[in-house]
């Protein structure tokens, strides 16, 4: 009875540690993500920026899209242990649904779980946020780049990169 205090503990005690485990693989998935984004700017960059641009807004729409999916993978193998769905075709059906809070597949868990899937859309909501952030990180990265390399408006005149300026006394 969902009266009872403890009712949902069990979905807390579940919910909690599978947020937290899908961010760390979030961010480790992403730094990952970073170096090789970095690297695959700083080579096409030179080139063409725009070429640069495309190729790092789709490597990196790609490659988070894998990301998304092996975590809502995890919260399908836990719905699977926990016996909520009969296969994993449903239980990744219903992950992707509650994941994305896209809603319309027309899959429920059962009333014990139901606190589950709205954990499983808050992840979702942790992580496409992660995502966005990064995205935008890496998009603007290669368009700065692509700016310094195209107009040579942003460079330091050469030789005085990383000198410590000293303070000059104002005359009275």
């Amino acid at each position: 009875m969902i009266s009872d205090p403890f009712y949902w503990s069990r979905d807390w005690a579940w919910g909690v540690p599978l947020i937290l485990l899908n961010v760390v693989i979030h961010i480790v998935g992403l730094g990952f993500l970073s170096h090789r984004v970095a690297r695959l700017s700083r080579e096409a960059v030179s080139s063409s920026p725009m070429i640069a641009l495309v190729m790092v807004a789709g490597t990196t729409t790609l490659l988070a899209t894998v990301l998304h999916g092996m975590e809502a993978g995890i919260w399908a193998g836990a719905y699977m242990f926990l016996g909520a769905f009969p296969d994993f075709k449903y239980s990744m059906l219903y992950s992707l649904n509650a994941i994305t809070s896209y809603g319309h597949t027309g899959l429920n868990l059962e009333k014990p779980w139901q606190l589950l899937g709205a954990l499983e859309a808050l992840n979702g909501w942790l992580l496409f946020g992660l995502t966005t952030a990064f995205m935008f990180a890496a998009i603007q990265g290669v368009w700065l780049a692509g700016i310094r390399q195209t107009h040579d408006v942003l460079r330091e005149p050469e030789g005085t990169r990383n000198v410590v300026r000293q303070p000059t006394k104002l005359s009275k």
